[in-house]
């Protein structure tokens, strides 16, 4: 063990508590018992075996309010390994869940047995046809997708909130549908064909001409009775006009019977039945979609009423002028949604009876967007709007900002509501469909009823399609608050069913809190005909047993998850998992929700239970060391829940009081450690050219192993040499701005020797000076820095005496904020401007609001570019934007200088956070291996004239895994506009 391995019991919680009763109990502590994880281990390899109590756990809860442990957890990487846990399964008679992102809200994606993630390994987009279609691997997100279409002008019909994270192949799952998608753009009608492995391991795919002569082959019996189901349903005219007139508004709710009308042969058939089956019939492994011209002319307008009555009442109007979305949100999710970055601040004040539409058109052309303006101006005519707050205007507009604004604060509905609601409460997310035209008259007995069942719900919806969404929170701990519930949902399914003949699942698929209703929607006949269609496919009940399908009464009451109180920081958090898909080590270790989840986990346990032993043994390294800290997880959660900040919390928790005392004197004395750090680097550098880098590598890893991982960084041969001693002259008089070089850039040197370009100071002095803004360099910088050194690790004693050192300087530099401060790496203006705040005096603080931080690229695109001549481009440039630029908004500029350089640029579809994160990268370097990998995949592609970035040791991190040496992009523009002979 190294000398200064931290301590797990420093993240034991320390508060008093009481077993939670749904904790997961002492007898699950060793995690997967044998010899199911020999077996799975010997049949996949132990990597792809997650076993322990830890990973059990956080995969047990996802963004329902259920919670079930799994056995084991497999990660399988192809239809191989697919095909060999099913025939596992049916050899050892066991269940087999599949679970994408795990942003499902009825529990789909939980299993008590074998859960597979087919998330990690099957992700990809292939364009077809010029964009027309597009081949996408289930773990692929909508909104990456998304992303790639959008070059061709298409995008993907079903258009689900949780775009952001949720996978196509759970999109197709559930037939999740979204705001504009309703019944004629979602997944069963824009579906090209189906890759699927089905429960006995036999592979279809249905764009194959033989796949039926196939199947027939392999399958003879599941094809007769596929098609003897198909001629009883066709058989009975009642039935069959049943079954299209359920279809005829959005429905999810069970199995699609109408695909045994739509499909004419076996194959056809299970296209249809795989939407929507909620991994029961099998594992879709490709999907292949016919895409959707993306129409960029938008005019859209957040339309205020008195009443969701009213507001519901107006639906038609805009239906008939052509609105391709027209979304419900009530008083409630109004006001609630202030907690989104963006969003009004006197919404908080609205009337509890407010309630608004936003309305949207969209159109390929300016003549196309002008017609439906005046179709709206039409439908507006009339209408009783009221203007409840000085933010309202009632308008519509074609600003991308403000409507942009507006669909935020939209679709934060489950999350903001969600992180809003009383603490300790559970979540629950219903999603009902009524015809469109009787909308109003859902909404007034929607309200009675949750009124009277002492629920102050939030609703919201796609009133379009008449489906409207409400949120219900009580306490799963209480056995008469969960009784209320249950009598809630019992009436809630009758008003549905026999007022309204609805669907009590639009758009949301079945799940565990419908399943016990199905019979009450379908009926007996229909009901029964779902029983026999799985007992056809999968004979053995081996997928996903009881999520669509459960004859239980109670089964929406079983497995309801508690939410113990967590860190105030993330007590919020609904587990949605919007986070995940930005998080840096999302493939290596733990996700933001993850982390919080095993966090809430040891709250339910009792104190020293072998359960919470098992938990904290793991949560140093999974949870608190691998965090990159980038906070990426705050910009992708709704409600800005910072789980970074939380792991910085924690670190800090692991720090000895010694260790405390070392990082102060650091900050106290950082100018003979600046120094001291040039020199090693020089050092290092000089015996890696001599040959040295494994020499270097191999005493680094000792050490890291005799000491602690966390505290000694380990040598990368991809680091630079280091940086000159002298900065670059400048003079103070007639400066435009105070120029502050961050102390990486006075540590670590630019590009290798031999690239094109000069030092970044040179190159920013240069560009000032030729811009005719020239800016001066302090004389002494040295010994300052932005103070993320010691913030990113929780110092919080360092963290102080440099915030407040750097900000007392900066005042003095710019002669109390009379000039701007620019700071040359992205990660340290975000540091200065925002960071060091809550670390600052009371004085100090005072002195920071006079500051103006400017980031580098934000001063050249802004001031120095319009000012300068591009003398030289070069073809091609691919750009890396970081983390810290997405929290400073300033991603935009970086494209702008690199347009400026280059006659092409490419910002990459899977660019994030390359997890360097200072050194995190020198100390945990699987952590940037593992960001990066499809980033650079995807860079690696195609070979490009220019790699450029903003950020050091985020360049060093991207040449690491690219091979290509990446620079700052203000060099490339000191290139680019230096004059012909200098």
């Amino acid at each position: 063990m190294p000398l200064l391995e931290p301590d797990p019991e420093a993240l034991r919680p320390g508060t008093a508590r009481e077993p939670a009763p749904d904790r997961v109990t002492d007898g699950s502590a060793a995690g997967t018992p044998e010899p199911l994880r020999s077996e799975l281990t010997a049949l996949l390899g132990a990597d792809k075996v997650l076993w322990k109590i830890s990973d059990l756990v956080r995969y047990a809860s996802d963004a329902s309010p259920y919670r079930f442990l799994p056995r084991v957890v497999l990660v399988p990487e192809d239809l191989d390994d697919v095909s060999a846990i099913l025939s596992y399964a049916h050899g050892k008679g066991r269940e087999v869940v599949f679970r994408a992102a795990g942003t499902s809200l009825n529990g789909q994606a939980q299993g008590e047995d074998i859960l597979v993630d087919v998330r990690r390994h099957w992700t990809g987009v292939e364009v077809l046809d010029d964009g027309a279609r597009a081949r996408i691997r289930p773990g692929t997100t909508v909104l990456r997708a998304n992303t790639t279409l959008a070059r061709y002008g298409r995008l993907l019909g079903p258009d689900p909130a949780s775009a952001i994270a949720c996978t196509v192949g759970g999109v197709v799952a559930n037939n999740a549908s979204g705001m504009t998608a309703g019944t004629t753009r979602n997944s069963y009608r824009t579906l090209a064909s189906l890759t699927f492995v089905l429960p006995s391991g036999t592979v279809v795919d249905t764009a194959d001409p033989a796949a039926d002569e196939e199947l027939a082959h392999a399958e003879p019996r599941l094809c007769a009775d596929l098609l003897a189901l198909k001629a009883e349903i066709e058989a009975d005219e009642e039935l069959a006009a049943r079954i299209r007139a359920k279809y005829a508004i959005k429905n999810t709710n069970g199995y699609r019977l109408d695909a045994f009308l739509d499909g004419e042969t076996p194959v056809q058939i299970l296209r249809g039945l795989m939407v929507g089956s909620e991994g029961t019939f099998g594992f879709i492994a490709e999907t292949v979609f016919d895409t959707l011209p993306l129409d960029r002319r938008v005019t859209s307008a957040l339309l205020f009423f008195p009443s969701l009555t009213a507001a519901a009442a107006a639906v038609p109007r805009f239906n008939g002028a052509g609105a391709i979305a027209v979304e419900l949100m009530d008083g409630n999710t109004l006001r609630a949604s202030v907690s989104v970055k963006g969003v009004p601040g006197d919404w908080a004040a609205l009337p509890r009876e407010t309630a608004a539409l936003l309305v949207e058109f969209r159109a390929p052309d300016e003549a196309g967007q002008e017609a439906f303006e005046e179709a709206a101006a039409e439908a507006l005519r009339g209408l009783d709007l009221v203007v409840p707050a000085a933010s309202v205007t009632n308008a519509f507009t074609r600003d991308a900002g403000t409507i942009a604004g507006y669909w935020k604060a939209r679709k934060a509905f489950v999350t903001a509501v969600g992180g809003s609601r009383p603490s300790g409460t559970t979540l629950i997310t219903e999603d009902f469909a009524v015809p469109p035209d009787r909308l109003a008259d859902a909404c007034e007995a929607l309200l009675e009823l949750q009124s009277r069942h002492g629920f102050d719900a939030a609703v919201a919806g796609h009133a379009a399609h008449g489906n409207l969404h409400f949120l219900l929170a009580f306490d799963a701990a209480r056995p008469d608050d969960v009784e209320r519930y249950d009598a809630f949902m019992q009436e809630f399914c009758a008003l549905v069913v026999d007022r309204f003949d609805g669907s009590l699942k639009a758009e949301h698929a079945t799940g565990r809190n419908i399943a016990p209703f199905l019979e009450r929607e379908w009926g007996p006949r229909a009901t029964e005909l779902m029983w026999r269609t799985k007992q056809v496919i999968d004979p053995e009940g081996v997928l996903a047993p009881r999520i669509v399908l459960d004859r239980d009464p109670r089964a929406h009451l079983r497995g309801l998850k508690t939410i113990p109180k967590v860190e105030a920081v993330a007590d919020p958090c609904i587990e949605c998992g919007f986070c995940e898909p930005t998080c840096p080590s999302e493939d290596l270790t733990t996700t933001p929700r993850q982390r919080i989840v095993l966090r809430r986990e040891m709250m339910r346990q009792a104190d020293g239970s072998p359960v919470e032993a098992g938990l904290l043994d793991a949560y140093g390294y999974d949870a608190v060391d691998t965090c990159a800290g980038d906070s990426t997880c705050k910009l992708a959660c709704p409600v800005g829940i910072d789980t970074g900040a939380m792991m910085k919390g924690f670190r800090h928790l692991r720090h000895t009081s010694r260790e405390e005392r070392i990082a102060a004197l650091t900050a106290k004395n950082f100018r003979v450690v600046e120094a001291s750090a040039r020199l090693a680097v020089a050092a290092g550098n000089a015996i890696g050219e001599r040959g040295g880098d494994r020499l270097l590598e191999s005493v680094t890893r000792l050490a890291r192993r005799a000491v602690r991982p966390d505290l000694v960084p380990e040598w990368l041969p991809q680091l630079p040499g280091s940086a000159a001693r002298e900065l670059p002259r400048t003079a103070r008089v007639g400066a435009s701005a105070v120029y502050y070089p961050a102390c990486v850039n006075r540590i670590f040197a630019g590009p290798e020797a031999g690239t094109p370009g000069i030092a970044l100071a040179e190159a920013l002095v240069a560009l000032s000076e030729r811009a005719g803004k020239p800016v001066w360099i302090p004389e002494d910088v040295a010994g300052t820095c932005c103070a993320t050194i010691w913030h990113s690790k929780g110092y919080d004693a360092g963290n102080r005496i440099m915030a407040n050192r750097i900000v007392e300087a900066a005042w003095g530099w710019t002669a109390g904020g009379t000039l701007p401060l620019v700071v040359d790496a992205s990660s340290c203006t975000l540091g200065i401007a925002e960071e060091v705040v809550p670390y600052l005096s009371e004085d100090n603080r005072a002195l920071h609001r006079e500051l103006t931080v400017v980031d580098s690229l934000v001063w050249a695109a802004d001031e120095l570019l319009p000012e300068l001549t591009v003398f030289e481009r070069t073809g091609s440039a691919v750009v890396h934007p970081t983390c810290s630029m997405e929290h400073l908004g300033d991603t935009e500029q970086l494209r702008v200088l690199a347009e400026a350089c280059a006659d092409e640029v490419t910002v990459p579809d899977d660019a994030g956070c390359c997890a360097f994160a200072g050194d995190r990268g020198m100390l945990h370097k699987e952590l940037t291996d593992t960001a990066t990998a499809k980033e650079a995949a995807e860079v690696n592609s195609r070979d490009y004239d220019a790699y450029l970035s903003a950020n050091r040791m985020c360049e060093i991190g991207m040449e690491r895994a690219t091979g290509h040496p990446y620079r700052s992009a203000l060099i490339e523009l000191e290139r680019a506009t230096r004059p012909p002979g200098r």
